[in-house]
């Protein structure tokens, strides 16, 4: 669902308050019709303050950034000026709401009367949007339209930066929709699946369902939560720790005891190291699955129908992990197990290169869950 839209043909800009991540893609020849491949990509820093929970706090800085990532891309140099971006997850508000069958015009009016009940801001503070959720199954008396909105005040800024850097901005995307299209094979599930993007400083689920978005939200546990558990456990800088964390993730102390010996390796500072890991990321990670159950209830007791299979429940039956945090190691196997749901690492190219591949030469499998968004809205640019 854009906010803005002129046409196609542009290259995805992930904006996060910590960075920045650039995509662009680019169709096959004609003798391979549909085929896509990566085209350039790039990605920066962003410096604290400048973005601070999704609300940009200095455009000039943030435009300078843009502007020089566009101009150090790897691979083939952006021509485009068209650019599809990211907007913040938690300031968006999407709801699934039901209306009679009307007409388009009919249907406008109708959304932005039905908005004013679910969206927590006045309408004429917000940039408002919506689209028809076609049912999965059976033929319905009545309309699904998902609804969305963001606050003026936080979409404007971003509008002046991409500007100034010189682009020109077609589309706005919250977050979800990009990580939904990367994620979801053909951009269809006939059950309800979730997908957890772990971010460095927030982590967003959301459950896709049908043809459709069902549910959003984002909390504080992040990546770099899991970090600073490291560094104050171990009385150690936040670069050594992030190291520690990728060296052993939640690795269980025994099974990397087993391993050692079996390689002859001397292993006693080692396993020591491990035990601090993995107690230091225990509580963070204990954290993080009570959001997990807390949502998956919430999302149980509160969903409407959905036009489901015969028999089916509606319950989430798989969850996909993306995000740079995806990478730690044990983490799928922790949440399959404290969940009862089978977790997977999510594959963001599913929708663009053949399977079963799931990288790039130029983009590892693990470099490119960090691009999910990334890849979402260039989808979004070349296909649509």
């Amino acid at each position: 669902m854009e906010f803005l839209s002129l046409k196609p043909e542009a290259f995805g800009l992930d904006i996060s308050d910590l960075s920045l991540k650039i995509i662009k893609l680019k169709k096959g020849p004609l003798r391979r019709r549909g085929v896509l491949s990566l085209s350039s990509f790039g990605e920066a820093a962003i410096p604290a303050g400048i973005i601070e929970g999704g609300e940009i706090q200095d455009t000039e800085e943030l435009a300078k950034i843009i502007k020089r990532a566009v101009n150090t891309v790897k691979g083939e140099k952006i021509k485009t000026k068209e650019v599809i971006t990211s907007l913040p997850e938690e300031k968006a508000f999407l709801q699934v709401i039901q209306l009679p069958k009307m007409t388009e015009e009919e249907l406008e009016k109708a959304v932005r009367f039905e908005a004013e009940n679910y969206i927590p801001l006045p309408i004429e503070e917000a940039y408002l949007n919506f689209q028809i959720v076609q049912p999965l199954y059976n033929h319905l008396d009545h309309l699904d339209v998902l609804i969305a909105a963001l606050p003026k005040k936080t979409i404007d800024p971003y509008v002046v930066s991409i500007k100034k850097a010189g682009l020109l901005p077609v589309v706005f995307e919250i977050e979800s929709q990009a990580i939904s299209r990367a994620l979801v094979k053909n951009e269809v599930s006939p059950s309800p699946i979730l997908l957890i993007d772990l971010g460095a400083t927030r982590t967003s689920f959301i459950i896709f369902s049908g043809y459709s978005l069902r549910f959003t939200s984002s909390i504080l546990v992040s990546s770099q939560k899991f970090t600073t558990a490291i560094a104050e456990a171990m009385n150690i800088n936040f670069l050594e720790a992030e190291k520690l964390k990728q060296k052993y993730g939640l690795e269980i102390p025994k099974e990397v005891r087993l391993r050692k010996k079996a390689e002859n390796i001397q292993f006693e500072k080692e396993i020591i190291e491990n035990k601090k890991i993995f107690n230091a990321l225990i509580p963070p990670v204990i954290d993080l699955i009570e959001q997990i159950k807390k949502h998956l209830s919430y999302y149980q007791t509160h969903a409407t129908h959905e036009h489901l299979p015969p028999n089916g429940r509606g319950l989430v039956t798989k969850i996909f992990l993306s995000g740079g945090g995806a990478n730690l190691k044990g983490l799928t196997d922790i949440l399959s197990l404290e969940l009862k749901i089978p977790v997977e690492m999510g594959n963001p190219w599913i929708n663009i290169l053949p399977e079963p591949l799931k990288e790039v030469p130029e983009l590892s499998y693990e470099k490119s869950l960090a691009f999910t968004t990334a890849l979402g809205l260039a989808l979004r640019g070349i296909k649509k």
